[in-house]
């Protein structure tokens, strides 16, 4: 649980950019580093702003697997950049229904070992779903657009 809930982070983010980037998929690469910089800059925000703490200071038993998790709760950051990934990387390949089950299915499961490592409330973890996801729809369409506009 701890490793998969990793796929959520911004490291494996950059990973991912840089293979593309390598396999000359520039575009998507400079979209995956910028909305994941400007979704990690708006999940701090959202931090900040709402200030949740986190399930181990509110629940007396909850289960702590891996470091502590010491900023705000709300919301799941891992959740937000795995599902931004996910349907960036959908909108951009338009797999075929069984690639799209497991590149979403995956990040169900990071989702999942979120709450699963106490790391974070079942609505943090939503809250990071959609954020994620309507990020890179937005991302997409901005970027559409932009190309539309200088063309």
């Amino acid at each position: 649980m701890l490793g998969f809930t990793q796929l959520g982070n911004g490291i494996f983010a950059l990973v991912v950019a840089l293979v593309l980037f390598f396999m000359n998929r520039y575009r998507l690469a400079y979209e995956i580093i910028l909305g994941t910089l400007t979704l990690w800059l708006l999940v701090e925000f959202f931090k900040t702003m709402v200030h949740r703490s986190r399930p181990f200071v509110k629940v007396a038993e909850a289960r702590i697997v891996g470091p502590f998790e010491h900023r705000c709760s709300f919301p799941s950051g891992h959740t937000s950049q795995v599902f931004f990934m996910a349907t960036l990387l959908f909108q951009y390949f338009h797999p075929q229904f069984w690639v799209a089950f497991i590149l979403f299915g995956l990040a169900a499961l990071v989702a999942i070992t979120r709450m699963y490592v106490g790391a974070h409330y079942p609505r943090d973890v939503l809250a990071g779903f959609i954020l994620g996801s309507v990020w890179s729809i937005l991302g997409v369409m901005v970027d559409t657009h932009f190309l539309t506009a200088i063309r």
